[in-house]
């Protein structure tokens, strides 16, 4: 009881302080109101940004490996690429190989792909279009959600038949009429591909990658009949392997090392050769991406740090007036028996409350930026930021009001009831 009397007590001090002052004490708390804002606003732009990024590049896939040529994020020389470029692109035999012997891959799929392809039916046409040549398990490996029709069959797959999958938006443009285009038929360089499936609409993506809606995907073999794959030389379109893996970092690891093994003994690579196959993780551009905005952050701290500095020594300046003010009320309080800590307390209560309407304001500022339009780009408030927001809001009036809060405590009650 004698807790919840003191904190309502400190509170109506802090709002009859408010109040008394108004002008004051806005001023005063200006600063901290900048710096929560400077610092909240920051790590929203930075995380929403952050998500946006990470949520364009689900395209990869999730818990994915990649058997590849080239590595994701490049090497640390300048002619780097140099070594790369000798190597030979993964193989149809490769794939098959490691479906044949990986005890550890829940799923492998071989891929490859080719940008701005015409796809037309009739009268329609639609330009641009990613068309993906994919073996089974391509729509597990990553993710495609059919939505009417279905995936291919594993005779459509070995046969190399001529069907394929359509996304949202290239169904909409070539069958603007009909509801569900399964079953008829598109044309592909000059081939005709029979409609099984539409792909889910994915929306655009904040990054620009073309999503599967605007994408095609046939059999690898039907493919490879349009296209030229093979070992990598530069005429020819190189093929990728995807491996899907557990959820859990360490059986990622297992089938990472797994494949390395069974990729090296395919290649009949010695043991002093290095590797001529890239394993490719999309973590490793979430990491990139992650030491960026870890960066941004600071900078967002930095920037604040100065707001709040400004805006401790505002709230510093309103206490040790508002001890100056209250110091017979002070001696009267220690007279009719009130502990040291009970005086601390009730600075301190009135320090925080203070400090934290300055930092409601900030966020709320922060909320407002949040409706603001940044075209694809969602910023969001998220709840960490609000409580971090709050918890150094806290910080500073703790800090703030420590001094005229223990200077408070300390005072004679004789020499305080009779101060002017």
């Amino acid at each position: 009881m004698l807790t919840i009397r003191l904190i309502l007590e400190s509170l109506g001090f802090a709002w009859r302080a408010l109040r008394s002052n108004l002008l004051r004490t806005i001023l005063s708390l200006l600063g901290v109101t900048i710096g929560i804002f400077s610092i909240i606003a920051v790590l929203t732009l930075v995380d929403s940004l952050e998500k946006n990024i990470r949520d364009s590049l689900n395209f990869l896939g999730s818990n994915v490996i990649y058997v590849d040529k080239w590595p994701f994020t490049g090497g640390n020389s300048r002619d780097w690429w140099k070594d790369y470029i000798k190597r030979p692109n993964p193989s149809y035999n490769e794939y098959r190989f490691l479906k044949a012997n990986l005890k550890n891959g829940q799923t492998v799929s071989i891929y490859a792909s080719t940008g701005e392809v015409t796809v037309k039916s009739k009268n329609n046409g639609i330009n641009r279009i990613r068309l993906n040549g994919a073996s089974l398990d391509y729509e597990k490996v990553f993710e495609v959600n059919v939505d009417q029709g279905r995936y291919f069959t594993i005779d459509e797959v070995e046969g190399g038949r001529n069907v394929v999958v359509l996304g949202y938006e290239v169904a909409k443009a070539l069958f603007p009429k009909i509801d569900n285009p399964v079953g008829n038929y598109v044309k592909i360089k000059n081939l005709r591909f029979s409609i099984v499936g539409i792909v889910k609409k994915e929306g655009e993506s904040f990054m620009g990658f073309t999503s599967n809606d605007y994408s095609c995907i046939i059999p690898y073999d039907a493919y490879r009949k349009l296209y030229q794959t093979g070992s990598g030389r530069w005429n020819e379109i190189g093929s990728h392997i995807g491996l899907k893996g557990f959820e859990s970092d360490i059986g990622l690891v297992e089938l990472e090392n797994e494949v390395r093994g069974a990729m090296r003994v395919r290649r009949g690579l010695k043991p002093s050769q290095k590797d001529n196959f890239e394993l490719n993780r999309p973590e490793a551009i979430g990491k990139a991406i992650s030491g960026l905005f870890d960066v941004l952050g600071v900078a967002g701290w930095i920037i604040g740090g100065f707001s709040m500095l400004v805006g401790g020594f505002g709230i510093a300046n309103i206490m040790f007036v508002s001890v100056k003010e209250r110091t017979s009320i002070i001696g009267l309080q220690k007279s009719l028996g009130a502990k040291n800590y009970f005086i601390l307390f009730q600075f301190l209560f009135e320090s925080i409350f203070l400090s934290l309407i300055g930092g409601l304001a900030g966020l709320f500022l922060v909320w407002l930026l949040t409706l603001v339009p940044f075209g694809s780009l969602a910023v969001v408030l998220s709840v960490k930021n609000i409580v971090l927001g709050l918890g150094v809001s806290s910080v500073i009036g703790l800090v703030a009001g420590i001094v005229p809060a223990a200077m408070a405590a300390r005072l004679d009650p004789v020499i305080a009831i009779r101060a002017n």
